[in-house]
């Protein structure tokens, strides 16, 4: 099951990350892919508004995850932009992150070379002449889930 958002501007990536966030249950892994600038950070900064988050989400890029404590479950966003070697994913002790009473968001999946679980959700951006394009992809049944409850919200 998949889903496409042509969205013409920021405000509509963090709507649409608003909608994801009241989709999310415990226990998901959703890989973000795109080039840099496509809007990741920003859909999950949407992401956490629409958990209630009212802090401030700034990308990982540099502390390579940023752990949000909500209610719910704790919320991990990983960017793994700066990952020169696969390795260094077991090497950093992230694993024990992806588990059933956690979220975990990852920009840059393919720095990690085959080494993170599977994702339920994929999230694929692409930058046309304006605005974004997006497709949610679902890979597992837990994935399906989610992609049903954000189609209802």
């Amino acid at each position: 099951m998949s889903l496409f958002f042509s969205l013409p501007d920021e405000a509509a990536t963090l709507a649409l990350g608003e909608r994801l966030g009241r989709a999310l249950e415990a226990g998901l892994s959703i890989w973000l892919q795109g080039d840099l600038g496509a809007g990741k950070t920003t859909l999950t900064r949407g992401v956490l508004r629409g958990l209630g988050f009212a802090g401030r989400v700034k990308s990982p890029t540099y502390t390579l995850v940023e752990l949000y404590e909500l209610s719910r479950f704790n919320l991990y966003h990983f960017d793994l932009y700066r990952f020169a070697d696969p390795d260094e994913w077991e090497d950093a002790g992230f694993r024990e992150y992806f588990n059933p009473t956690s979220v975990c968001l990852v920009e840059w999946p393919d720095k990690a070379d085959g080494r993170l679980p599977q994702p339920d959700l994929r999230v694929r951006f692409d930058i046309p002449d304006a605005g974004r394009a997006v497709w949610i992809e679902a890979l597992t049944e837990a994935g399906s889930a989610c992609i049903a409850r954000l189609i209802s919200s």
